[in-house]
Parts: structure tokens; sequence; C-alpha cells
């Protein structure tokens, strides 16, 4: 039997990894073990933990909550701690992490440093903030790649990995969002979202540009107001200057076209999402989510730079933080309908499940080598 240990710390990322838990906890040759941090255990952020013990695993670790007020760096240095006592007591097999998230990252140092094989979802990606450059240290410490696509893949191998290693299997949440079957109506009145038509605003603080946050989430929420749609808001992550966000969120606090919410359960926000008119802000839920249902999508500011195409992503219009612009592709955002195909076709738990499966992966070096592309 391997034990495989998952680290989560947000929301988005317990979405991503999903699919692959339950598809692994079906074989009796795998031990799954869920290890919970970040935001997830952050009652403001709606303790969305809860989320996770619902889905009824046995093997769920709480780790304690960290204070948010510290840096960035201090943050990732309590989490290494905090994981590298948890993996000396349970001595998994396979640490598996997501992305591009300090919690990723304080798993993929516990990993490397202690010998036990990592493997990263969805790295090999291009954006605009400081995350592009922790989802790379990640992959230069893990061992195996689980990449969305034949780009990633390519990125992987330029930064020196190993290509038997990279596996594109395509981005797992879209497993659950191509068999998620909930009622809208319902999910409705469970939120308490009074109109039958609306937007999703999603807007994350952009750290390496946080001097310039203030006055560029001021003239996005203008031009939210001002369009005078309906909007269902959800939370920014917790990132420095998510608190400039929030700040500018109390403007909105009364609004009666405004239904703003910290998290909304990962299978009924794809419903919403389904049935959204369009997405406005800076998530990569706007560059990868929404090509799959079709949804219009307005991409605003830097944070996503180089993880689109907009050949083959013909959903997506993307604008600065300008009134002007905003405002301008809200009016025209009807022009924008259209699927993409660029991240996976929904079997993304069953390749990497089968992947797992091979005994020769398990007898892989453990000591990883750069391989020229020269």
């Amino acid at each position: 039997m391997k034990k495989i240990v998952f680290v989560t710390g947000t929301r988005a990322d317990y979405g991503k990894i999903k699919s692959v838990i339950q598809q692994l906890k079906q074989d009796q040759n795998f031990k799954i073990y869920i290890y919970v941090t970040g935001m997830h255990l952050l009652e403001k952020y709606g303790s969305t933990y809860r989320e996770i013990e619902k889905d009824g695993y046995d093997d769920i670790f709480l780790s304690k909550p960290i204070d948010q007020k510290l840096t960035m760096d201090e943050i990732l240095a309590k989490n290494v701690l905090q994981f590298s006592r948890y993996v000396k007591r349970i001595k998994p097999d396979m640490i598996f992490v997501h992305g591009d998230r300090v919690e990723a990252l304080a798993g993929a140092e516990v990993g490397a440093l202690n010998n036990i094989y990592v493997s990263h979802i969805e790295g090999g990606e291009i954006s605009g903030t400081i995350d592009e450059s922790i989802r790379h240290a990640i992959s230069k410490l893990a061992n195996f790649h689980f990449v969305s696509n034949e780009d990633s893949k390519q990125n992987l191998i330029q930064m020196g990995e190993d290509k038997n290693h990279i596996f594109v299997v395509g981005s797992p949440d879209i497993d659950i969002m191509l068999r998620n079957n909930f009622d809208i109506n319902e999910i409705k009145k469970q939120y308490n979202i009074p109109f039958s038509n609306y937007a999703i605003f999603i807007y994350h603080p952009v750290i390496s540009e946080v001097s310039k946050l203030g006055q560029n989430i001021k003239k996005v929420v203008d031009a939210i107001i001002d369009s005078n749609k309906n909007y269902i808001i959800i939370y920014p992550n917790n990132d420095m200057g998510s608190d400039v966000i929030f700040h500018e969120y109390e403007r909105m606090k009364d609004n009666q076209k405004i239904s703003m919410f910290p998290s909304i359960r990962f299978e009924y926000f794809l419903t919403l999402l389904k049935n959204a008119d369009f997405v406005i802000g800076n998530s990569s839920l706007g560059i990868r989510e929404t090509g799959v249902y079709g949804i219009p999508t307005i991409n605003i500011g830097t944070r996503q730079n180089g993880r689109y195409n907009l050949k083959f992503q013909k959903n997506l219009c993307c604008v600065n933080e300008n009134y002007d612009d905003i405002k301008t592709a809200i009016s025209n955002i009807d022009n924008y309908h259209y699927k993409s195909e660029m991240f996976g076709d929904g079997n993304s738990d069953k390749k990497i499940y089968e992947i797992l499966k091979d005994k020769e992966l398990w007898n892989t070096n453990i000591q990883k080598k750069f391989i020229s592309i020269w």
C-alpha cells in the first residue's frame, strides 16, 4: 500500500484535487491522507475545511491556523515546520500539491528535503505575478508533473525537467465541472441569491503591484456599481493587499444588486458559474473554467498575463484597470460566447490514477537531474 498525502490550502486548490482523491481512495492499494491548511482554516473566508470534512474522508488533518498578518515568507516558514512534523509522523510515499500557493511550496520543500516523491498538478503555466515564480519553484522540487496541456509540458522541458515524468492529463477540476448536475434554483435558495440573471466577480491582489492596488480596485468597483447589473461576488484570497480590496467592497455592502460571499461550496459554485451571464475579475477561473462552459469573461489587469491565448480562448476580453474600458467590455460582453478545450476533457482523475498504478513509477530515482535541451 502506498501512502499519499494531498496538501490543500484554499477553496480553489481543493476543487483541483478533489476528483483525484476520490478516484484513488477507491483502490485499496492507496492510503489517502488530506492535510488541510491556509485559507481553509480562516472563519473570515468561510471555514472551508468543513466542506472537506463533509466529503467523508477517513484521514483529514487540520493544521494550526497561521497568523495572516505575517508576511508571505513567514507564513511559508511556519507551513514548512508544521507540515514537516506531520510528514515525519505518517511517513508518506508521495506528497501531492497543486498550483502556486505558499502552502504548496511548503509541501514540495518538505517532500524534496525528506526524500519523498512530490507530484505537482498544473505546473508549467505562465502568469503575471509572484505566483509564477512560486509555481516554477515547486516544479523544480517535484518528481512528477501532471499538467493541463502540451504548452505546459514544453515549458517544463525548457526548465530542465525530464519529459518522461511530465504527464499531460488536463485540469482535474474539469472532471467535476462536466459531471456536475445540481439544481440552480435550489442553490440560489440556499444562498439567498435573489436575482435570476447575474455575473460573477472575483478580484485578487497582485502582490507585485500592491502599491497601485487601491486606485486599481477603486476603478473596478466603480465600474461594477455603475454597470447596474447583478453580481455574485466572492471574497479575494488572503494575499498581501486583500484588506485594501475589502475596504472597497464596503461600498457595495448594502447594494441590492450585489450578493457577496466569503466562499461557496465548489460544486454549487460551478452550477452558479454555468448559469452566469459572464465572469469579471482577475482570477484564473476566468482563464480556465469559464471556457469549459463557454461563459464570457472580462479579464482585468496583469495577474493572468501569459496564461491565456486569445486565438483559442475567444470567450476572453482582456482590459486594464480602467473605468471606461471595463464599462465598454461589460456593454459588449455578449460577443464572447465561445467554448475552449485547452485544459482537458474531464478525465484527469482516471489518467492520474492509471499513471500511479504503474509500479515502475515508484522505482523512479528520488534524486532529480537537470535535462538540458541543448
